[in-house]
């Protein structure tokens, strides 16, 4: 394999001990999300629902690939793109038909209005707030018009890099609904669902996204 490499180099202090952290301790990381069996996240089985057919779509911070191949053995057209080299080729080695991209979720290399739709399964976690906006904006535009956005946040307050636990030395981006409803309406996004979960796919608190470019219609649940 030979991802793509990034175009841009954008690096901030939180942003590089995370990805320092998950290059250190990729085997700690693979040992849970690279096993062998897959349980399907409840938000992803509610997106592919309203995803068109074979759907062109871009799993944004893929890690492991467990999505991707999921998204790929439903047959959606699949790109994965992460920042960490030992997680892509590892993603390489299960999914090596998926096309997979190094790069920084700040700095996208993709083709405006190209995907049908934009997987970021706890990667857009990880991304200062200040930049958020900017990177929800920039999704927009990869997507074509009635593109479909899916992500899940750590729900609270006080994001911080994260001392102990599992996999410490992470940054944690922690978001309330009303300010992620914002910062997503502020990039142009439709909300259609918005809600808080716990300890779902993940443990703890997190809010689960699914957002539209352009008017509103209702998702069912």
């Amino acid at each position: 394999m030979t991802p793509r490499k990034p175009q841009h180099h954008i690096t901030s202090r939180d942003v590089a001990q995370t990805l320092q952290t998950y290059e250190r301790d990729a085997d700690v990381f693979l040992k849970h999300w690279g096993r062998k069996q897959y349980k399907r996240p409840p938000l992803l089985a509610e997106w592919v629902k309203v995803l068109p057919t074979r759907a062109a779509l871009l799993d944004l911070g893929c890690g492991a690939g467990q999505d991707a191949r999921y998204l790929t053995r439903v047959g959606h057209r699949v790109i994965g793109l992460d920042r960490a080299m030992s997680l892509l080729l590892f993603a390489h080695g299960r999914i090596p038909s998926v096309p997979l991209v190094l790069a920084d979720i700040r700095a996208l290399p993709i083709r405006a209005d190209s995907l049908d739709g934009v997987w970021a399964a706890a990667s857009l976690i990880h991304v200062p707030k200040r930049n958020v906006t900017g990177v929800l904006a920039e999704l927009l535009h990869l997507v074509k018009p009635a593109g479909l956005f899916a992500a899940t946040f750590t729900y609270g307050n006080n994001s911080r890099i994260k001392r102990t636990g599992w996999m410490p030395g992470r940054y944690f981006a922690r978001w309330r609904k009303d300010e992620l409803a914002r910062a997503l309406q502020r990039a142009g996004w439709t909300v259609l669902s918005l809600r808080v979960v716990s300890n779902q796919e993940r443990k703890g608190r997190w809010i689960n996204v699914i957002a539209k470019r352009g008017e509103a219609w209702e998702v069912d649940s």
